[in-house]
């Protein structure tokens, strides 16, 4: 069967769910202004058979010696990592199927992630849990259920992160384009609910993850995506886009519409703006 790697329509994981291939469904609902909610969406509702991977236990690490990175959502070494995997019950030759009830603001995490671990065969369920539901999708609720523990192993790379350093060693060169996907007053420096200092890293472009999104609450159109992203970066190099965010996590839908709309995989900065801002020295701009 053909790996889903990319977007996954309902009627495309209700296929596999009946052909009982290897299949781990994963909701990673979350609210960043009130975190223990996560655990109280899932219990109230989630696609049935789903597992759960909380942003903050799951996703991110708390502990310097354990990070990559730095910022409010640091990644976890890929070690660490593919045991957190295989705690969900990852095996390799599962099909993955991540979504969220955020606009797929949080489930785009674990799809990078997994990309980043050597996992091609994972897509972000397209209108996520409302589509589901809409379309009559089965649901349970409780909490997480006791399940068994994978054997996923590491791969190289699928995906590229960017650290610190080489974003300030390419920051103003041609090479590299960076790209913020938070919302517009945040990255003009009108508001900062979360980090210390408003603004954005000089020369960033602005694209907020939600215009990847139609009113439906799927991903616009391949061919629409590219049209954006094309008037978006206007001249510049699409081979050297570096996206964030706040904390390299709604950088990833960009991620994500990029891809669909036919360009090459770009960088993630995922210490993003909260890594950045807490940097003495380093420069920032407004407006």
């Amino acid at each position: 069967m053909t790996a889903h790697t990319h977007l996954i329509t309902v009627p495309q994981l209700q296929t596999l769910q009946a052909s009982d291939a290897p299949l781990l469904v994963v909701d990673c609902s979350f609210d960043l202004a009130d975190p223990a909610k996560a655990d109280a969406m899932f219990a109230e509702q989630h696609i049935a058979g789903a597992v759960q991977a909380n942003l903050d236990r799951d996703l991110s690490t708390h502990s310097a010696e354990d990070a990559v990175n730095g910022g409010r959502h640091p990644l976890p070494k890929r070690e660490l990592l593919a045991h957190t995997l295989r705690a969900l019950g990852l095996d390799n030759a599962m099909q993955v199927v991540v979504y969220d009830r955020n606009g797929a603001n949080y489930c785009g995490r674990l799809w990078w992630m997994l990309k980043w671990a050597g996992h091609d065969a994972v897509a972000v369920l397209d209108g996520g849990l409302q589509a589901w539901v809409a379309a009559g999708g089965a649901t349970q609720s409780g909490p997480a259920p006791t399940h068994r523990a994978g054997n996923f192993e590491l791969g190289a790379p699928l995906r590229r992160l960017v650290l610190i350093d080489e974003v300030i060693d390419q920051l103003g060169r041609p090479t590299q384009t960076v790209i913020d996907a938070r919302g517009a007053p945040r990255y003009r420096g009108d508001t900062e609910p979360l980090d210390p200092v408003a603004g954005h890293i000089p020369g960033a472009l602005n694209r907020p993850f939600s215009d990847n999104l139609g009113a439906d609450g799927h991903f616009k159109p391949a061919a629409q995506l590219k049209q954006e992203f094309d008037a978006l970066l206007a001249g510049h190099d699409a081979g050297g886009v570096v996206h964030h965010c706040g904390s390299g996590v709604s950088a990833v839908p960009n991620v994500l519409a990029m891809e669909l709309a036919g360009y090459a995989p770009a960088g993630l900065y995922a210490g993003s703006w909260s890594e950045w801002s807490r940097r003495p020295g380093l420069p920032m701009a407004r407006g």
